[in-house]
């Protein structure tokens, strides 16, 4: 497990914790924002991992929202 790997998990359970769903989109776009420099210096491996992260960041907001559609804020 890399330790980009280990900061996501960390950085999911906080979020979980905290409950503000609009902070997933926050964090999703940071993880974007991060990745295009990744992908200008050839660091793929590390550039896709980000867009996953962004990915599921996404995908967990939308789980969210349609779950507790009154709740997200």
């Amino acid at each position: 497990m890399k330790p980009q790997d280990v900061g996501f998990f960390i950085v999911f359970a906080v979020l979980l914790l905290v409950r503000r769903p609009v902070f997933f989109v926050w964090v999703g776009l940071g993880c974007l924002v991060l990745a295009i420099p990744l992908f200008a210096t050839w660091t793929f491996f590390t550039a896709e991992r980000m867009t996953w992260y962004a990915a599921a960041y996404f995908l967990t907001f939308i789980l969210i929202s349609l779950i507790r559609p009154h709740r997200v804020e």
